[in-house]
């Protein structure tokens, strides 16, 4: 089932069902101080749920894209490692506002899973919240009832706080859930273990795809709770986890919604796409029975066992040694990168130097750097990308297709200013003197220099770091960052002279649409003086000067 036809069904379904179809906002939060980006589907409905607005409707369905790079919802370390986890996301929701609760949140989502998309009821297990003493919470033997009509005890399972129990924050709505987790194990590897004991293990084949949040809390900064004044239902499903299931793949990133930008990244790199992820490349056969017969972490049975069984080298050569992952590792993270970024510029945020846009700068940067270091790409091409993902979500989201001349051109520009810079950056890093390395951490004041001198945001240095086996003192980072930001704040005391006006009655023209070079007279001046010495503003009748800001 294509993608496009998964979300079109649930849509549908829940319509049928009295919800009205609300279309996703925009993933830059310009309304919440608390978030940079939409992070979950029920961001757009804060107020509503704290009752600081009125309902308007008891139900919604919507499909919102999601961005989680920052906070406590952060996935960016994961994303092209493992099969699952991205930047930016498609989250399947329906919604209950003071209307119905557990019996029809639960009882919908298992008719929607078995009788719309079809999947095995075998394959289903589900999570309920055990309790907290610390919060005065009680198990929810509620849910685990209502399950109990469709699963045998053996699939109900509960978990604590960590798993079950939604928060969006530090503060804020919040309440128990019920998570569905499927089991796409192939048959003989299920009969090595239960998935009931792989679950919430980090198993790339034992996954979450869908969250029943039970609202009925509210987090106060003080981190108590109080009731909400209606409860509510807030569920969420990611569409790229639903499509690698109905699509009979490992790996999200077999889906159609990655592997025609894959496909182009391979064509313009002339590489080939290595789809297992190096998790797996690492962990694969003859080391699943040791994974499988044990309770422990999956993943960490995985670590476990490349410890024992490879020579202590670099992240980097272990990338290259082990049938060249870095390329598959280097196109995943460049295909989610590029959606990250094209959403958030369609919506109105451009790469920038603070807040939001320097989250989307960092991310874009991200990108270029794998594709430089691990796809030997050094001219701009992430822009090329847009053209292929416009004609994936068209009909979908007409913001971007009306954008996409302005996401290519500000993605270009991007690319070629970074470029132009990364190479130096990159000898510098990899050419480090042995004295800026102590026990394997790297000084803080390189990372800094990097980042003040050739525009590295900390956490690519962090990740070059990482593949090298070592890390980055961030004390020292942070101590060369503030030191930094207080010598600016003593060169910017500055003494301005008056305006001095020369022509009282001429309005400044721009002319650069017409022309690069223009003969023109100053309309007013005046002096600057600060510590780095004496300069001069003038205001010109004419310009051809075009001043850059905000990423534009």
């Amino acid at each position: 089932m294509q993608s496009k036809l998964i979300r079109e069904k649930f849509l549908q379904f829940f319509i049928q069902k009295g919800h009205r179809h609300q279309p996703g906002v925009p993933i830059v939060n310009k309304d919440d101080p608390s978030l940079l980006f939409v992070n979950a589907g029920m961001n757009p409905f804060k107020d509503m749920i704290l009752g600081n607005q009125p309902i308007t409707d008891s139900r919604v369905v919507t499909v919102q894209p999601c961005l989680r790079v920052s906070g406590k919802h952060n996935d960016l370390e994961e994303v092209g490692v493992d099969t699952y986890h991205h930047t930016l996301f498609e989250m399947l929701g329906n919604w209950s506002f003071g209307d119905y609760f557990k019996e029809e949140a639960i009882a919908w989502a298992w008719e929607l899973l078995t009788e719309v998309y079809h999947l095995s009821k075998e394959d289903i297990h589900v999570t309920i919240f055990a309790g907290d003493p610390q919060d005065g919470l009680p198990r929810d033997n509620e849910a685990a009832a209502i399950w109990a009509k469709y699963l045998p005890a053996s699939h109900i399972l509960a978990f604590g706080k960590q798993d079950n129990f939604w928060e969006m924050g530090e503060q804020g709505p919040c309440g128990p859930c019920s998570e569905i987790h499927l089991d796409i194990r192939p048959e003989n590897h299920r009969n090595i273990l239960p998935a009931s004991e792989l679950v919430n293990k980090g198993h790339p084949q034992v996954i979450e795809i869908w969250n029943l949040v039970f609202m009925q809390y509210n987090r106060q900064a003080s981190g108590k709770l109080v009731d909400l004044p209606h409860k509510h239902i807030d569920t969420g499903m990611g569409l790229e986890r639903l499509a690698m299931v109905l699509q009979g793949k490992r790996s999200n990133y077999d889906t159609d919604i990655f592997t025609p930008l894959i496909a182009k990244i391979e064509e313009i790199s002339g590489k080939s796409y290595i789809g297992r992820p190096l998790s797996k490349a690492i962990c694969d056969e003859e080391f699943l029975g040791e994974a499988q017969s044990s309770t422990a972490a999956y993943s960490d049975v995985c670590e476990e066992r490349r410890q024992a069984s490879t020579p202590k080298l670099p992240l980097e050569i272990e990338f290259r040694k082990r049938s060249n992952g870095s390329v598959g590792i280097a196109m995943r993270v460049i295909a989610d990168h590029l959606r990250a970024v094209a959403f958030a510029i369609a919506d109105g945020e451009a790469p920038g130097h603070a807040k939001a846009g320097y989250v989307i700068r960092r991310i874009l940067r991200r990108a270029i750097r794998y594709g430089y270091s691990y796809l030997s790409i050094q001219t701009p091409f992430i822009y090329q990308l847009v053209s292929v993902l416009v004609a994936q979500m068209e009909g979908v989201y007409p913001n971007l297709t009306a954008q996409q001349a302005y996401i290519e051109q500000l993605i270009c520009a991007e690319e070629t200013a970074f470029l132009k810079i990364l190479a130096t950056g990159l000898h510098l890093f990899n050419h480090l003197d042995p004295s800026k390395i102590h026990q394997g951490v790297i000084a803080g004041q390189v990372a800094f220099e990097l980042y003040d001198t050739y525009g590295f945001p900390l956490d690519l240095t962090l990740l070059m770091a990482k593949e090298k086996g070592l890390t980055i003192d961030e004390a020292g980072f942070q101590e060369a960052l503030q030191a930094q930001k207080k010598r600016s704040q003593k060169d910017a005391a500055t003494s301005q002279g008056d305006w001095q006006v020369v022509q009282s009655t001429v309005q400044p023209q721009f002319v650069g649409y017409d022309q690069l070079v223009a003969t023109t007279s100053i309309v007013q001046w005046r002096t600057i003086t600060n510590k780095q010495g004496t300069f001069y503003q003038f205001v010109l009748a004419e310009t051809p000067f075009y001043p850059e800001g905000g990423g534009r």
